[in-house]
């Protein structure tokens, strides 16, 4: 697993040099729950909050993503991805599927089907169901 995450790693930066593997991990989930906020984020991946903090500073800096205030609560600001960070995440994206593809490519049909399975159990939460 050490050796699964530290390429996973050196291929994000490989993918983009301005985003690394933690910021397309946070960019994908602004993405997926259509905003929220740092505390939130914080929370789903169990960081601490000065982690996310930096995090999303430099995010904002880059220009990928943006704070709107709640539509309920104006106290509350929620992060969403800006245009050039829907691009950005977009290009990363596909750079990653190709490269599992390529990897991938003369497996065997079966160890595929076995390959998946593992990684969805893996990923399962202890009652079975996916965890963040």
């Amino acid at each position: 697993m050490t050796v699964f995450a530290r390429r996973a790693r050196a291929s994000a930066g490989r993918m983009h040099p301005e985003l690394s593997l933690v910021s397309y991990t946070l960019l994908s989930h602004l993405e997926e729950c259509g905003g929220c906020r740092a505390t939130d984020l914080a929370a789903h991946y169990a960081l601490d909050k000065s982690t996310v903090s930096r995090q999303v500073a430099a995010l904002e800096l880059s220009g990928l993503i943006e704070r709107r205030l709640d539509a309920e609560d104006h106290r509350v600001q929620v992060l969403h991805l800006t245009e050039a960070g829907q691009e950005i995440l977009a290009q990363v994206t596909r750079s990653r599927r190709a490269a599992f593809r390529e990897r991938l490519a003369h497996w065997p049909e079966e160890d595929l089907i076995r390959f998946a399975a593992y990684l969805e159990r893996y990923n399962a939460g202890p009652s079975g169901t996916e965890s963040g």
